[in-house]
């Protein structure tokens, strides 16, 4: 009698526990949950792009300034100011002059640039 009643509750608990696990994963693949599930992973997904992009910006930005600082000083930009030179010499790497560019605009004066002369 006993050992029928230790099986047929053992049956129930299998049972129970099998149709648990049968209606669990029923409601993981149901659309709703799919999509929930989906949504989450792409914002998951997202953020870790916007961290990534984000460090990568800092990134950039510190190499960015650490150039600007290295070419400053190679430059003299940043040097400091010496009281004896005007603060026309010091930017004279900067503001050259005598670029081949402004020598062909300084020939090319005599030409109108107004196209109405034309007709």
């Amino acid at each position: 009698m006993f050992r029928r009643t230790f099986w047929f509750g053992t049956g129930v608990a299998a049972g129970v526990w099998a149709t648990t696990k049968v209606n669990r994963k029923l409601k993981q693949l149901t659309p709703e949950h799919l999509a929930a599930v989906a949504a989450n992973k792409a914002l998951e997904a997202g953020h870790r792009l916007k961290d990534s992009a984000v460090h990568f910006a800092l990134d950039v930005r510190a190499g960015m300034a650490q150039r600007e600082a290295e070419l400053g000083d190679a430059l003299g930009i940043n040097a400091p100011v010496d009281p004896e030179l005007p603060a026309a010499r010091r930017y004279m790497a900067i503001e050259n002059g005598n670029t081949p560019s402004s020598v062909e605009r300084s020939d090319r004066t005599t030409y109108s640039y107004n196209r109405n002369e034309d007709h």
